[in-house]
């Protein structure tokens, strides 16, 4: 199992200040050799998994500038809100980005996005039990239009192990619920 471990910075210095992220370089004694890296610093993040009672996975489509691609991704948000727990948040951003709340809520994975250079934890909850939300949140940006779509979950599961869904958030979640439901084996 992984295993958590506080190595302490020599130092520590803000390169970039973001919207979302900052960029750090820290200084740090690993084995007897002073190391620095630079890294992503990231507040967190949660998606959401929503199932509907025909077994079918919401997915929407959102513009991703990096990828410069249209990705299928699971509602989702940051964790940008001081003091609220990962479920409130995922509560919030099926709200926000799906207009639909849900009677049942489970936390499936949780995952490292890319370890190797970014700190972004995100945690993926799987919501059924849906329902219509009153959310009166205005989009903005990509947000604004994001299409979506319910898709069987042995579509979804053929669709990434086919590579085409690509993004980290939808491959990790649809991967796990497949491994946790055991749709893999029938």
């Amino acid at each position: 199992n992984d295993q958590p471990v506080e190595i302490p910075a020599l130092s520590s210095r803000l390169i970039h200040k973001g919207m979302v992220w900052d960029l750090v370089s820290d200084t740090f004694d690993f084995n007897g050799e002073q190391l620095t890296r630079e890294y992503v610093k990231h507040t967190g993040a949660v998606a959401v998994l929503t199932i509907n009672d025909r077994d079918e996975l919401l997915l929407m489509k959102q513009y991703r500038r990096p990828v410069g691609s249209f990705l299928m991704e699971f509602p989702a948000g940051l964790l940008d809100v001081p003091g609220e727990p990962k479920l409130e948040c995922a509560k919030r951003e099926l709200a926000e980005e799906a207009n639909l709340a849900a009677s049942n809520w489970e936390e499936l994975i949780s995952f490292h996005t890319t370890p190797g250079g970014n700190s972004e934890t995100i945690t993926v909850f799987i919501a059924k039990g849906l329902s219509p939300a009153n959310s009166d949140y205005v989009t903005s940006g990509e947000e604004r239009d994001m299409p979506q779509s319910w898709v069987p979950i042995r579509q979804a599961l053929a669709s990434v192990l086919n590579s085409e869904i690509k993004s980290p958030t939808a491959v990790v979640g649809i991967m796990a619920y497949a491994l946790k439901t055991g749709i893999l084996a029938k």
